[in-house]
């Protein structure tokens, strides 16, 4: 029996590529998305339909994914992970990181489930998983307007739950903590960097992408009508 289409956002790197590998490997067909087209490619991975698609265009998403259900049939899941990390401090910040992080992290989200919520209302059946942070939960210095994104992501993640879950649909929060990944490279000062590099050594090091991954396949594998409402995971090491 085949299995259903997943859709994968920011799938080029970090966590996207781990989670596009581990769940091509279970047989799932994909609809891969990311600005580096050449990365998704790189990936080579069987029944992927790579399209470069910068999330904050909202008509292109919608486009890719109905490229994708008429090759592989109705999206099933989506997990929503591209996303920015720009720390720095609000005083000197510049606004165009800001408005980045809310582009992406926020309205980059919202667009994934306005792409593939009225098929899964329709069907009574989908999952919405979408990546956010243990900077959805508490806070971290440096990080305000990255945690601002984050905490709403958390917070339109759990009243969605609540406007959907009467029509069987799931949507699920991961929240990894510090992992290896791209992320921290796109800050621009490069003390706060520094001092980033620092807390993760003082912690033993952060979480391999592969381990969220996992966990994101954790909550999509559940049953239908078990949802994982929320998975908050971080290296043992990581007291913060």
């Amino acid at each position: 029996m085949s299995k259903p289409l997943i859709v994968v956002t920011g799938a080029g790197s970090g966590i996207g590529a781990a989670t596009a590998r581990l769940l091509s490997a279970q047989g799932h067909p994909l609809l891969l998305l990311g600005r580096r087209l050449e990365k998704l490619e790189e990936l080579a991975l069987p029944r992927a339909l790579c399209r470069k698609v910068d999330v904050t265009d909202r008509d292109a998403f919608a486009a890719a994914v109905r490229e994708a259900e008429e090759r592989f049939g109705p999206v099933d899941a989506i997990v929503n992970n591209a996303g920015a990390m720009l720390l720095g401090r609000i005083a000197d910040q510049g606004a165009e990181e800001w408005d980045r992080m809310i582009d992406l992290n926020v309205k980059g989200v919202l667009y994934g489930v306005r792409a593939v919520l009225p098929g899964m209302l329709a069907r009574g059946t989908g999952t919405i998983i979408n990546v956010g942070s243990v900077a959805g939960r508490k806070t971290f210095p440096n990080h305000t307007a990255y945690v601002a994104t984050k905490f709403a992501v958390h917070a339109m993640s759990e009243n969605l739950r609540e406007e959907v879950a009467a029509a069987g649909v799931r949507v699920v929060t991961v929240a990894p903590g510090a992992v290896e990944t791209e992320l921290l490279s796109h800050t621009t000062d490069e003390r706060i960097r520094q001092d980033y590099e620092a807390w993760k050594e003082s912690a033993g090091g952060a979480l391999d992408a592969h381990a969220v991954a996992e966990a994101i396949a954790y909550a999509y594998h559940q049953p239908q009508h078990v949802t994982v409402r929320e998975i908050v995971l971080a290296a043992t090491g990581q007291q913060a």
